[in-house]
């Protein structure tokens, strides 16, 4: 079938009158952008334009809820984010509910007005994306949102601060009250790459890494690196979470320092993430 055809196949289904179904096409059309490829037929179309005449098929209906499962998971990534854009804006413009199944988080904080985060068909937090960034509820959620992710690390407590390596950092008492003797002692620290800085070498609440590799991206630059223990072995201890085993950060690009290298680093205390070993539930 042409596009139009398709567009208005539930219509015609339906036994709307050919005129209605015509109004309806050719209204789907121009807020699609597919008003001159309405004769066409699928094979001459994109995967993008394939993937509008998809939605367009819908909006004739005049849903009063959109159900979308991955639909941008067969584009490639450039037209991914063109079409991203276009159904956000496609919402904006038609005001309908729209429930948006994705693995993408990007897609997820980019698009969602609200975001649920699901693992193993149970609810883990639900809220607005700066919600689900600044406070995730556990590690699951605070691994999953973010990118890069976040650096997620198991630590012994001692008098009250967490101890990284060789060094120690100060915790919240807070926070700390509220462990549990199932945690034995120990807490999850995380924070965001972008939420830790470098710091001098006798700052007391900073910590040493050995840097194993650099990024100089012009606007940002990364530290990926091992936490010291014992001198020179990288902290084994890691929670199960989407982050991998080097910890990040970003640092300005005019002062990253060389492979090899081992640095000091400082994490913005107001940013930091707690969480409880046992049950991996935020403390703080």
């Amino acid at each position: 079938m042409t596009v139009a055809d398709n567009m208005g196949f539930a219509l015609k289904i339906a036994g709307t009158p050919k005129d209605e179904i015509r109004k309806r096409v050719e209204k789907a059309a121009e807020i699609l952008d597919l008003t001159e490829y309405l004769a066409r037929k699928p094979k001459a179309l994109s995967g993008g334009q394939r993937q509008r005449v998809a939605m367009g098929r819908e909006i004739v209906r005049e849903p009063k809820v959109f159900l979308m499962d991955e639909p941008l998971s067969n584009l490639d990534a450039k037209l991914r984010v063109q079409t991203r854009t276009q159904i956000a804006a496609l919402q904006r413009q038609l005001g309908v509910t729209t429930l948006y199944v994705t693995h993408d988080q990007t897609e997820a904080l980019t698009m969602g007005d609200r975001i649920a985060v699901i693992k193993l068909g149970i609810l883990q937090q639900v809220g607005a994306p700066t919600e689900l960034y600044d406070r995730p509820a556990n590690v699951f959620v605070a691994g999953f949102i973010g990118s890069p992710s976040m650096n997620l690390n198991t630590h012994p407590v001692v008098n009250g601060k967490a101890k990284i390596g060789e060094d120690t950092v100060d915790l919240p008492k807070e926070a700390v009250a509220k462990l549990t003797v199932e945690d034995g002692n120990k807490i999850v620290v995380g924070f965001r790459p972008e939420d830790a800085s470098l710091a001098t070498p006798d700052d007391p609440n900073a910590f040493s890494l050995k840097v194993v590799n650099v990024e100089d991206l012009g606007s940002d630059g990364y530290i990926y690196g091992n936490i010291i223990t014992d001198g020179s072995a990288a902290e084994a201890s890691q929670v199960m979470s989407d982050q991998n085993e080097l910890t990040t950060s970003r640092v300005t690009p005019r002062a990253l320092p060389k492979v090899g290298d081992t640095c000091k680093i400082k994490i913005d205390p107001s940013k930091m993430h707690l969480f409880a070993p046992s049950t991996e539930l935020r403390l703080n």
